[in-house]
This record gives C-alpha cells, sequence and structure tokens, in this order.
C-alpha cells in the first residue's frame, strides 16, 4: 500500500521532480563513508519557481547562519571519523540544502531512503549525481523547521529512518503514532511555552499580546501560550494575532495585516509583547514596530532570541527591551577554528565554494575596524565569518550526531579496537539504538523520553536592556534562575505604563475598568477586607465576622437588640411596672370590697381571675423587652396568648351576665339563660385557647433567630408556625370582637356603673392595637420587632385593667354611696320609669 502512495508523491508533478541542472539549484554535498548520515538544512530561506511550471527552481535569501549549521554536522562527523570512535569504520555523509521548502526537502528525504525502500515497488529518483554510489543513509539530522520536518518525518517513517532534528520544536512532532521515527535534540514547545508563562509570572507581567503564525510552529506555539496563560490567575491575554506562515509584503493582504497588527499593538496595555513565530516574520514586524516607534517589552521566541539579523535592525534599540528564550549554548571546541581554515583553504567542498563564490574573503582589516555586516555578493573578512555562528543550533547539531554515533557504537558492539559486527543493519535497527541512548557531551546529558524528547532546559537573553546576554536559564524541572535584582525590580513595579494598577493599598481590590486587561484599584466590597499591600484580591470575612470602615479587617458581629438604657424599653418598663402596681392595689381593694354589690356586678369571684390573668400578662411582656433567649422565645406569645384569652373570657362572662339579667325577650332570654353559666363559658373558651397553645408549643415551638445585618446578628424571636401563631391571635380577636358587641348592645342597658360603655372602649382598644401590630410584626423588620410586640401586649392589657376594673375601684374607694343596693334599685327603676316599663315594686 505505501509503495502504492510513494509512486503517487514520485508522480505529482512539481513536486518530487528532479531538479534540471541549473546554476542555482539547491546547494548539494556527499561524502562516502560506510554509514551515511543525511543532513536536511535551509541554507538558503526561500525558494523560488519559474512558473507555470514549478520545475525549474532557485533559491534565494542565502543565510550564513544555517550553511554555518550545515558545516559544524560535517566537521563533527569528520570528528568522530579522526578520533576513531567507530574502528574501522567510516561515517559519511549526505548533505541538502532544501531551501526551507517542504517539496524540495520530502523530495530529498526520497533521494536520501531510496534503497531503504522495497524494492518490488519500483521506486527510483529521476536522476542522481554521478559521483554518489547507491545511498546507504541510516539516519537524518534535520530540517530546521517544524513545518518541513513534518512532511520530511511523513517520508523516513516508511522506511523507518531514525530523523534527529535539531530545531524543529512543534509539539505535534512528539505524537509518536503519527511520527514514531521522529526525535529531536531540541525541547519541544511545550517546555518552551512553560519557559514563557514561567518568565512572565517571575518578571511580573500581568497583561500580554501574543504574535503567531499560521504554521505548525507558531500556531501550536501560541495556542499553548493563551492556554497556559488562561490557567493562570494573574495573567491576562490582551491580544492574539496570527500572521501568514510566510508574510510577504508584495501583497496589498498582507501589508494590511501587518497594520492591523500594528494598530493592535498600538492600543493594547500589554506589558510584553511574544513574537512565536519564524525569524522573517520576525524581522517585518519589528521593522513596521520602528516605523510607528511602538516602545514595548518583547518576547522572543527560541527561533530569533539569538539572532544577529534581529538585533542589528536600524533602530531597533527606540522600541523597547528584548527577553528571550534560547537553546543551550555552548560552545563547541575546535570548530571556529575549522570554519576558519576552510575560509582560506583552497581545495574545498561544494558548499564552501559556493560560499566563496558569493562572498570571496577580503583583505584583513584591522581588528578595530573590523565591520561584519554583509549585504549579497559583498566580500567577507575571514575572521567574520565566526561570528555567525549559532551556537545553539551548532550545539544541537553536534548532540545529534554524538546520539548516532553512541547508536551505531552500542548496535555494532564497537570498543576501542574494532567493531564486532559489520554495517549490514537495518535502519529500524538503528532508530530503536537511538530511542535508548543516554549519554553526556560536554556537561550536557541527553536521553529521549518516549516521545522522542530531551529535557534540556533554556537560556534566558535579554537585549536593549541593563542586563543584557545570557541574564538566567529556566531549568526542565520548572525552576527559573533569574539575577535577584531583576526580578525585584520587576516585582516592585506597581503600575504599567498605561496606568494599570498592579498591587493595591490596603483595604482595596483590583478589578477590571472597561478595557479587557486592565485593571483598577477599588475599595473592598462590604463584608470582604484586604489586610496587606499588594493583596489583588479581597478577601470574604467568616460567617459571624463583618469588614472594618477601612476594609482592611474583620471584626466580630456582635447580638443586636434593645437594651435597658434604650429610651423605648425605659418607656415600656415604666409602663410595665405601673401595670403590675396597678393590678395589685386592684386586687386589694376587690378583696376588701368582695361583698359588695359593685363586686358583684363586675363579675364577683371571676374578676379574681380577671387580675390573675392581668397580672400574668404583665409579668410576660418582660419576655418581650429582656435580651431574647430561646426560653423567652418559646414561652412568651403562647402564655400570653393564654393568659389574655383567660382576660377575655371572664369579661365575656361578665357581660353575658348583665345581658341575661335584663334581656325579657322570650325568644332571646331563653337561650341566654341557659348558657349563663360563667365558670363553664371561661371555661370552655379559655380551653379552645390552652389547646391550641399546648400544640403550638409541643409541635412547632417559636425559636430564636439570630438575623444577619451589616455588622451585628439581630436577635428576635420567630413564630416558626405563622398559622398557629395566626389562629392564637385571631382566637383572641374573635373573643375580643364578641365582647365588644355584647359590650356595645349593653350600653343601652340600665348600669349604674357603666361597665359595658367602659367594656367597650377597651375592646375596641384591643382589637385596633392587634390589628396594627400584627402586619408590623409579620412583615416588619429590625430590633423594636420585638419592643412593638411588648407594647401591645401592655397596651391590651392596660385597656382591659383600665375599663374594666379601674373605674369600679374609684367608686368602691371615692364614691361609696354608690356602692349600695339601693342605689343600684333606685338606678335601675328611674332607667324603666322613664322608658314607661313598670319593672319594679317598693
Amino acid at each position: 500500500m505505501w509503495c502504492f502512495l510513494l509512486r503517487c508523491v514520485l508522480c505529482f508533478p512539481g513536486l518530487l521532480c528532479t531538479l534540471p541542472a541549473a546554476t542555482h539549484q539547491p546547494l548539494h554535498e556527499y561524502s562516502d563513508g560506510d554509514v551515511i548520515i543525511g543532513g536536511l538544512f535551509p541554507i538558503h530561506l526561500q525558494p523560488n519557481r519559474t512558473f507555470p511550471s514549478s520545475r525549474h527552481v532557485s533559491c534565494n535569501e542565502y543565510h550564513f547562519q544555517q550553511f554555518l549549521a550545515a558545516q559544524m554536522m560535517i566537521f563533527a562527523i569528520k570528528r568522530v571519523n579522526q578520533r576513531r570512535a567507530l574502528p574501522n569504520v567510516t561515517l559519511g555523509y549526505d548533505v541538502y540544502d532544501t531551501c526551507g521548502d517542504v517539496s524540495l526537502a520530502m523530495r530529498m528525504a526520497l533521494n536520501m531512503s531510496i534503497d531503504q525502500l522495497d524494492p518490488q515497488c519500483g521506486l527510483l529518483p529521476g536522476r542522481k549525481p554521478s559521483s554518489a554510489p547507491d545511498p546507504r543513509v541510516k539516519a537524518v539530522i534535520g530540517e530546521g523547521s517544524s513545518e518541513v520536518s513534518i512532511a520530511v518525518a511523513r517520508i523516513l517513517t516508511l522506511s523507518s529512518i531514525a530523523q534527529i532534528s535539531y530545531a524543529a520544536t512543534s509539539e505535534l512532532l512528539s505524537k509518536k503514532a503519527k511520527f514514531p521515527t521522529f526525535l529531536r535534540t531540541v525541547n519541544s514547545d511545550v517546555l518552551q511555552t512553560k519557559a514563557m508563562a514561567e518568565l512572565v509570572k517571575t518578571f511580573n507581567w500581568w497583561t500580554v499580546g501574543i504574535v503567531g503564525s499560521d504554521d505548525e510552529y507558531g500556531k501550536y506555539g501560541s495556542d499553548g501560550l493563551v492556554d497556559r496563560f488562561n490557567a493562570m490567575d494573574n495573567v491576562c491575554v490582551d491580544f492574539k494575532f496570527i500572521l501568514p506562515a510566510h508574510l510577504d509584503l508584495s501583497g496589498s493582504n498582507a501589508q494590511k495585516q501587518l497594520t492591523e497588527l500594528m494598530d493592535t499593538i498600538g492600543n493594547s496595555t500589554a506589558e510584553a509583547i511574544i513574537l512565536f513565530t519564524r525569524e522573517s516574520n520576525v524581522k517585518l514586524v519589528l521593522e513596521a514596530a520602528i516605523q510607528r516607534n511602538l516602545n514595548r517589552t518583547w518576547i522572543a521566541s527560541d527561533t530569533w532570541s539569538n539572532s544577529s539579523d534581529i538585533k542589528e535592525l536600524p533602530g531597533i534599540e527606540a522600541i523597547g527591551p528584548f527577553f528571550g528564550i534560547a537553546f543551550k549554548s555552548h560552545i563547541v571546541e575546535g570548530f571556529a577554528d575549522y570554519v576558519s581554515s576552510m575560509v582560506e583553504e583552497k581545495s574545498s567542498n561544494p558548499l564552501w565554494e559556493y560560499h566563496k563564490l558569493n562572498h570571496p574573503p577580503c583583505q584583513s582589516a584591522p581588528q578595530e575596524k573590523l565591520n561584519c555586516s554583509l549585504t549579497a555578493s559583498q566580500c567577507m573578512e575571514t575572521r567574520c565569518l565566526v561570528h555567525y555562528i549559532f551556537w545553539d543550533l551548532s550545539l544541537n547539531i553536534y548532540l545529534a550526531v554524538e546520539v548516532i554515533v553512541n547508536a551505531l557504537s552500542s548496535l555494532m558492539k564497537c570498543d576501542r579496537e574494532k567493531c564486532q559486527r559489520n554495517t549490514s543493519f537495518t535502519a529500524y535497527e538503528l532508530l530503536n539504538e537511538i530511542k535508548n541512548v543516554n549519554l553526556t557531551v560536554n556537561d550536557t546529558h541527553i536521553v529521549f523520553d518516549d516521545n522522542g524528547d530531551p529535557m534540556l532546559g533554556y537560556d534566558i537573553v535579554a537585549w536593549n536592556s541593563p542586563s543584557s546576554g545570557t541574564i538566567g536559564e529556566y531549568l526542565p524541572g520548572g525552576k527559573i534562575n533569574l539575577p535577584p535584582s531583576l526580578v525585584a525590580t520587576m516585582a516592585n513595579v506597581t503600575f504599567t505604563a498605561f496606568n494599570c494598577s498592579k498591587t493595591c493599598p490596603v483595604g482595596q481590590e483590583l478589578m477590571k475598568n472597561g478595557m479587557k486587561c486592565c485593571k483598577h484599584c477599588i475599595v473592598c466590597s462590604e463584608g470582604y477586607v484586604s489586610s496587606e499591600i499588594g493583596t489583588q484580591n479581597c478577601t470574604k470575612c467568616e460567617e459571624g465576622e463583618y469588614s472594618s470602615w477601612e476594609r482592611d479587617k474583620c471584626l466580630v458581629k456582635e447580638h443586636e437588640f434593645l437594651k435597658w438604657k434604650n429610651p423605648f424599653i425605659t418607656t415600656l418598663s415604666i409602663f410595665n411596672i405601673m401595670g403590675i402596681v396597678a393590678t395589685v392595689v386592684v386586687g386589694v381593694i376587690l378583696v376588701v370590697n368582695r361583698g359588695t354589690p359593685i363586686v358583684k356586678a363586675v363579675g364577683g369571684y371571676l374578676c379574681f381571675l380577671e387580675l390573675f390573668s392581668l397580672l400574668a400578662c404583665f409579668c410576660l411582656s418582660f419576655t418581650f423587652i429582656v435580651k431574647p433567649s430561646p426560653l423567652s422565645c418559646s414561652t412568651g406569645m403562647p402564655l400570653f396568648g393564654i393568659a389574655f384569652t383567660l382576660c377575655v373570657s371572664c369579661v365575656l362572662a361578665n357581660l353575658l351576665q348583665i345581658l341575661v339579667c335584663f334581656t325579657f325577650s322570650q325568644n332571646m332570654g331563653g337561650w341566654l339563660r341557659k348558657v349563663n353559666q360563667p365558670p363553664a363559658v371561661v371555661a370552655i373558651l379559655f380551653g379552645v385557647q390552652l389547646v391550641l397553645c399546648t400544640i403550638w408549643l409541643a409541635c412547632f415551638p417559636p425559636s430564636l433567630q439570630r438575623e444577619p445585618h451589616k455588622k451585628a446578628f439581630e436577635l428576635k424571636c420567630d413564630p416558626t408556625s405563622k398559622a398557629l401563631f395566626g389562629a392564637v391571635l385571631s382566637y383572641v380577636a374573635l373573643l375580643a370582637i364578641v365582647s365588644f358587641l355584647f359590650a356595645f348592645k349593653g350600653k343601652k342597658l340600665p348600669d349604674l356603673y357603666k361597665n359595658a360603655s367602659f367594656v367597650t372602649i377597651g375592646m375596641l382598644l384591643v382589637l385596633v392595637v392587634w390589628i396594627i401590630f400584627i402586619p408590623v410584626y409579620l412583615f416588619g423588620d429590625g430590633v423594636y420587632t420585638e419592643a412593638i410586640k411588648a407594647a401591645a401586649v401592655l397596651v391590651s392589657s392596660h385597656s382591659m385593667l383600665c375599663c374594666h376594673l379601674v373605674p369600679k375601684c374609684y367608686i368602691m374607694v371615692f364614691r361609696k354611696e354608690l356602692n349600695d343596693e339601693k342605689a343600684i334599685t333606685d338606678y335601675i327603676r328611674n332607667h324603666f320609669d322613664q322608658k314607661g316599663i313598670n319593672v319594679l315594686k317598693s
């Protein structure tokens, strides 16, 4: 099946067709050996096809650093052969210039892997260099970009050829189900995004902008950064902008996108701008930023953090400091001397011949006048090429060669004298050995995890800032090491350049104010506090606490109720005591005059029962005045209902007696006389209320409730069952209404002591008070609720005492002449004589 697929790939027009003999075809260098190591390097950065036919390809934008990267591979292989690391085995190489193009790289990968394929496929390249024997490539180093490496990996996977990239960092390549033969000597972007997130956190940057690109490197990297920042508490992504994979300003759309990006950066409050894209895109972005004079803090990804081309852009020092994540960098001993010697050597390899053709050696200049800034076709001073070495890339390539050599030594069972096995092994066998490599090269330890990724850490670099060069490192375990003074300086920044707050004084917290990521200090809300300078968020007080006025601490809530010194409570207490004293005085007077007609007129012994109930009501009113407690709440209102019902029942029984005495209608008088049994009337009426209150107390007793307020808990009694509470009050009201009707009817009867008239007034007051009290109590709020209940009890009790019993005491004390049976008889006779009714005889 895969043979068929390769036929399709090879036959696709313009994709993998052999290049014609042309002076500008991609560079290629081959050296024979027992084992061949392939190399793919973007020595040129951009292909240039002549359309409509894409068979004619030339490459533009010669890149010194990638040329030197290819030379590092050649140097490392030559060094291995020189030191006889593999006795009796010579390593060769097959190096291609991919021009950074996917289709060219795929064709070159096929050229290197052709002898590994099944001969039955019949796949042969259209053309091979005549000087090269059949390829024996067992492993490939490259390519530098993630996009090209992904394409190459799909080709090399078919032959199980190990591919070790020195710079491709896309996390997509870690998926072994898709790329089982891919490994790398550079960290994946998963670790890079972790390092960037830790750098942002350590430098106390709260707002970032992210610029990515529409390729495997920029897309996965920018998405990974957004995910990491979203998972952090104090970092806000102000914007994410995706550029094309290859930003070409010759098109109007690219110009429009770049202008839009500059406007986005200009309007952003981001403290740092992360450029996670290829170097060619970064160069255009920063050139535009220089034109706009956009002064920002820039964060570089590993593709351009050490780029000399970027560092040397005219005017770059005016757009702010740069911090970057860079590959671990170590100087590979002997490589600089090798480069210098190759510049001066006349007989050289094809890559060097091409380089010298474009940049011939210049006459040596004094060191102080050395200028290594070059344009195309300029001569190059011999010492300058060394300045273009990327030591981080060079180290990664050197590690890749050493990994392959270590795997070969293990596979062929080599010692210092010889190798026990010959080179007739498969690429798959070498791949398995490479996966298990564990070695240390120049203090750099490398071992691959299950995804083919190493854990090497990063260098933190900076320029255009007070601290330049390598300023710290990020370790694979997640720890970042930076100068303490620099970290302290960043941590002390309280306001950004865009007037956004980063820390707040005591009692305030950070809150977004209109803009997406810009925060300002606002006072903590009620119930929240901020007790330390720099606290970002206010913390909620515990239950039972409230925030101070300054919002700097939580205070314990007190229990809120009316105390004795409150004027209202004092007034109620005075009236309460007066009621108790008056009740006792009335009781004494009634006891002294218990056999007189007036005592009999107000109910006889029932008036003593009435006095007892009123005394209980006055005493119970204290339960509504003092600090509420579970006992006072559970007993106060039910006991008052029982006591006051007893009082009203006694009055009602007395009124019933008066009506019976003076009712002469045969129909009405008959049934009134039957029910005129005062003890039975009181017992029945009182018994109904007693049952209601007993059920209330037994099943749904009133409880103490702590109602939370801002600064205190209000203590109040909750009836628990509003239905039973309403039933108790309604029953009292019903008795009061009946008593009022009886008293109102009795006003027309011959009553010397005006008993019915006074009771009418008293019952009317009781009804009015409770009609007002019930909605106030049920729907009111505040500490005065219980006091209003006490006031209602006192008014009701005083009404009954003053309107029913006190007037009689006045007569007994000050109008004794009226407390006589003859006075009563004369008053009744005169009443009926005036109406023409003769009911009494002398």
